[in-house]
């Protein structure tokens, strides 16, 4: 597998101005700002006080971002709406489904809230939600295959659950729900923009994923690929004038929804998000998201080897190849604190401490975090202890 040597890896961390103070390893939360995408930022406000209100530029931007995403996901362009949030495209979605012959929502136990809200909120509409149950962190393949049925509508799916890392064996889980005559909806944030990704090859009709995480841009901006055979027998419920044909032609009184993914968009493009996110997925792809994938392998297996040396307990799978490492704490508030006071940036969720790699962090990275901890055994829990 290609691997960026040190000194490049070093050349890309440079670009990260945080790691001048800062151990930053809170990818899974938001990604470290790079000069690229702050020298986008300025652009975008360069661009306002220049010229005051330069729509075409601006609509230019957003579809190049539209087409940057595509592109970077195996998709086209037309396939791909683009959104403020993952929460605005996964309810737009959902708004297009028909639940009166097909009405159950099969969702596991590690989706992101989120997902649970939205298909939730859809029981009003006829939607069912069940929940699969998790076994000990995992969500295999074999738990999905037991439950799906001719009623089965949709498959929501994380690949990478935010919890403990477990990935989601996507292309198994896709094949399974499509003989049952289901769709698949791929959640991507916690690992797009860590390895090379295309959706044919995953098999899934829709996929989202925002950029504010592991593909270094901002918040505020997110993308829905929908498969282009599925696009026009779907109609949003959830719309705007930028999900019309042709949002410019300012006609109040018809909806008329785009042919293309663009139907599940709404209203005017978050312009002051799509700048940084572009330039957060034009660096990923100028580093080479092979190298991105070696790099962040290197690191989770070091961290994983690394806490069970020292007997602590490791919630995500040994065969894991990251980017989230997570580690199980007794106390994750304090754990937190002990590393922030050697300048180490981490983030927790229950009784979880994650650990979050990317392309700009190093093996040095790992061996803090392992010194911290080493340091503070009793707020960990240890390998073989009853809880």
């Amino acid at each position: 597998m290609a691997m960026l040597s040190d000194r490049q890896l070093e050349a890309v961390r440079s670009r990260f101005r945080i790691f001048q103070r800062k151990i930053y390893l809170n990818s899974c939360s938001q990604g470290a700002l790079s000069d690229a995408v702050e020298q986008a930022v300025v652009e975008n406000l360069a661009s306002w006080h220049e010229q005051g209100s330069p729509w075409e530029l601006w609509i230019e931007k957003y579809e190049a971002a539209r087409n940057l995403f595509a592109r970077f996901i195996g998709a086209e362009a037309d396939e791909v709406a683009v959104v403020p949030s993952a929460s605005a495209a996964v309810n737009a979605l959902a708004s297009a489904l028909d639940f009166t012959t097909r009405n159950k929502v099969l969702l596991g136990d590690f989706e992101f809230p989120t997902m649970g809200h939205i298909w939730l909120a859809q029981e009003k509409r006829g939607a069912r939600v069940e929940f699969l149950i998790a076994e000990k962190d995992r969500l295999p393949s074999r738990m999905y295959a037991v439950r799906l049925d001719d009623r089965t509508a949709i498959v929501p799916l994380t690949h990478v659950c935010f919890m403990n890392g477990f990935r989601s064996d996507v292309r198994t889980i896709a094949d399974l729900a499509h003989k049952s005559g289901a769709l698949v909806l791929l959640d991507d944030y916690q690992d797009c923009g860590t390895r090379p990704v295309n959706v044919k090859t995953l098999g899934v009709d829709f996929y989202v994923s925002g950029t504010l995480k592991y593909l270094l841009g901002s918040a505020g901006l997110a993308f829905l690929y929908v498969r282009r055979e599925l696009i026009e027998s779907l109609i949003p419920t959830i719309s705007g004038w930028f999900a019309q044909r042709n949002p410019f032609a300012f006609d109040v009184r018809h909806l008329d929804l785009s042919p293309t993914a663009r139907r599940f968009e709404s209203g005017t493009p978050p312009i002051p998000s799509i700048y940084p996110s572009a330039a957060g997925i034009e660096l990923l792809t100028e580093i080479g998201l092979e190298n991105v994938e070696a790099q962040v392998r290197r690191l989770t297996q070091a961290m994983m080897a690394g806490a069970r040396e020292l007997g602590i307990r490791v919630k995500t799978p040994p065969d894991s190849v990251g980017p989230l490492v997570v580690l199980q704490s007794r106390d994750v508030l304090t754990i937190l604190a002990k590393l922030s006071e050697k300048g180490i940036v981490a983030s927790g969720r229950h009784d979880g401490l994650r650990i979050a790699f990317h392309i700009y962090n190093s093996l040095d990275d790992v061996r803090a975090v392992l010194d911290v901890l080493e340091g503070n055994l009793p707020l960990m829990v240890g390998e073989g202890t009853a809880v």
